[in-house]
């Protein structure tokens, strides 16, 4: 058995011209157009290159990109400010400070700072706790890219067993919450789990989130079961997955390739998230279900 490649790209670039074909409607109605701001602090080649991904899709979709990059030695305060201005822009519509900062700025303290109602990135602890609690809120980009990804090739998720491997409040904690919503039956594993193989074995759903290049190993799987690999590990190789692929891959039903899979996810969910975060905003209203 060959495991089905479940395309993140061409589903991303299907949910970003959803977000573009909304966008007119919205601006009839509001009277703008909706604004994702980017910030970014220091120089870090990979946030640098993903920052300008963002800006140019952002654009491409017919939304306003502001973009504000900052020298590596801006202080927390200043950047605070930035954010509070941002908060109080009526064009500004999402919000999202691009991680990692530098050492001497408290992360914590500057995503505490966004307004809920403009966290795109989902990271606040408010809508953290909207998520766990069922009420509207913004949720993580890529564990709701993969929750799409499921939905599309599984469709209704109720009953299936799920696990989950890694506890970050990124994409773990979130995503247990999202398959938990979905009626599936979540377990959360992580890398000092005991006999860890033996949950794999029993799941219809992985979702590998560890950051540990080829990890889950393809005798662990359920076979059938859909694997979704959040990892991304540089090595020698190129870019790999948390999931050993070519192993996987005759096990599995299903399976996201690294890349290509829920990578253009992540920014695709950001646009998405924008579009809906203008809409509460603005106070026009949004079609449930449409994207």
């Amino acid at each position: 058995m060959t495991a089905d490649i479940i395309d993140g790209k061409a589903f991303a670039a299907g949910l970003r011209a959803r977000v573009a074909e909304l966008v007119p409607a919205f601006q009839a109605a509001a009277g703008r157009v909706p604004g994702l701001a980017v910030v970014l602090v220091g120089e870090d080649p990979a946030s640098a290159v993903y920052v300008r991904s963002k800006g140019k899709q952002t654009r491409e979709c017919g939304m306003e990109s502001f973009e504000h990059k900052l020298p590596a030695e801006t202080t927390q305060e200043a950047l605070i400010a930035l954010v509070d201005q941002l908060n109080a822009d009526p064009a500004v519509d999402g919000i999202l400070v691009q991680l990692p900062l530098p050492k001497h700025i408290d992360e914590q303290a500057v995503l505490l700072r966004i307004n809920p109602d403009k966290d795109v990135d989902g990271f606040h602890p408010v809508n953290a706790g909207r998520l766990a609690t069922g009420l509207h809120g913004f949720v993580p980009c890529t564990p709701l890219g993969c929750l799409m990804l499921l939905e599309d090739r599984l469709g209704d998720l109720t009953g299936l067993d799920a696990v989950v491997i890694g506890r970050s409040n990124i994409v773990g904690k979130p995503m247990a919450a999202l398959l938990t919503r979905a009626s599936a039956t979540v377990t959360i594993v992580h890398s000092r789990t005991r006999n860890l193989p033996h949950y794999l074995k029993h799941a219809d759903i992985v979702v590998a989130a560890v950051g540990r290049a080829h990890f889950v190993k393809g005798e662990w799987l359920k076979p059938g079961a859909t694997v979704i690999d959040v990892g991304i590990n540089r090595t020698d190789a190129g870019l790999v997955g948390d999931v050993d692929f070519d192993s996987a891959a005759s096990v599995a039903g299903a399976i996201t390739p690294v890349p290509g899979g829920v990578g253009p996810m992540t920014i695709a969910c950001l646009l998405r998230n924008t579009l809906v975060a203008a809409h509460r905003n603005a106070g026009v209203a949004l079609e449930k279900g449409v994207i």
